[in-house]
């Protein structure tokens, strides 16, 4: 299968700022890339890659006063495969994690685990058998408990104000599916990164990036999703950290302002390849 995925996002500065970006396809998928339109800044500048402490491909470079419009395009190959469902894989005993894997327990900006929802988690769950079976009944509460809703998206919203309100997008639901799996000691990362409508109906809203999380369990990460909570086909990963504080798209040292934003993730026929290329 073949996934045509990019973005353009514009906005007007009102003094020149530096710019952090998280706009990458994540290296993983690098070798499933089949053409790139590699990141562009306009008006023109440089932008000079650098890999982050998580393992992502970043960008960083300065933008003038005035509107400012960032866009990469790709094909990328995919295996057309819904999520891996391994309902056997085991879940590890802290003294028992690799090192690297142990930070993912921790508290982080939105996920605080260090709070209520530490004594909440194990009330609703601490009763079920670990593992697999345990992470989907987080998902399985969490998708139920929040009501998708744009119009209460909120930058600042942590996983316990996600909680008490119960109501966000699909960020908000794997703030605090991490926070309860943090909670009950499973490591929990969080994920960014497109996700089509491939394999289910088409939304009638606007494509927008993707949310996600991964757990780690029987020696190696695996996909979650709280919000769609059902096996999903074409993801591809750009970005993975302790929260979305860790992936935002654009991380900007100066005022700005969002004027458009558009992004695409569509399956397309191997015969269109040529024709891409030619563009």
């Amino acid at each position: 299968m073949l996934i045509r995925a990019g973005f353009e996002a514009a906005f007007d500065f009102s003094k020149p700022a530096a710019i952090l970006l998280n706009a990458y396809v994540h290296p993983s998928r690098t070798h499933t890339i089949c053409w790139l339109e590699r990141l562009t800044v306009q008006p023109q500048a440089d932008i000079w890659e650098y890999t982050d402490v998580y393992g992502n491909l970043c960008g960083r470079t300065s933008v003038p006063t005035g509107r400012v419009v960032f866009r990469t395009d790709a094909v990328i190959e995919d295996n057309g495969l819904p999520d891996v469902q391994l309902y056997d894989a085991l879940q590890h005993s802290v003294q028992d994690l690799p090192s690297d894997v142990l930070l993912f327990l921790l508290a982080s900006r939105y996920c605080e685990v260090d709070s209520e929802l530490r004594d909440t988690a194990w009330s609703l769950f601490g009763h079920l058998p670990a593992g697999w079976p345990l992470v989907q009944a987080v998902c399985n509460y969490v998708h139920q408990h929040i009501r998708f809703d744009y119009m209460q998206a909120r930058a600042n919203r942590t996983a316990l104000e996600v909680f008490r309100e119960r109501a966000g997008v699909c960020r908000d639901y794997m703030h605090l599916a991490v926070a309860f799996c943090r909670s009950l000691n499973i490591p929990a990362r969080y994920c960014t990164g497109y996700l089509g409508d491939i394999g289910v109906p088409r939304q009638p809203s606007p494509m927008d990036f993707s949310a996600w999380f991964e757990v780690y369990l029987g020696g190696q990460w695996h996909a979650f999703d709280a919000r769609n909570n059902v096996p999903r086909i074409g993801r591809i990963l750009m970005a993975r950290g302790r929260d979305a504080a860790d992936v935002a798209l654009t991380t900007t040292f100066g005022v700005n302002q969002l004027h458009s934003f558009r992004v695409w993730s569509d399956e397309v026929p191997a015969a269109t390849l040529p024709h891409i290329l030619g563009n």
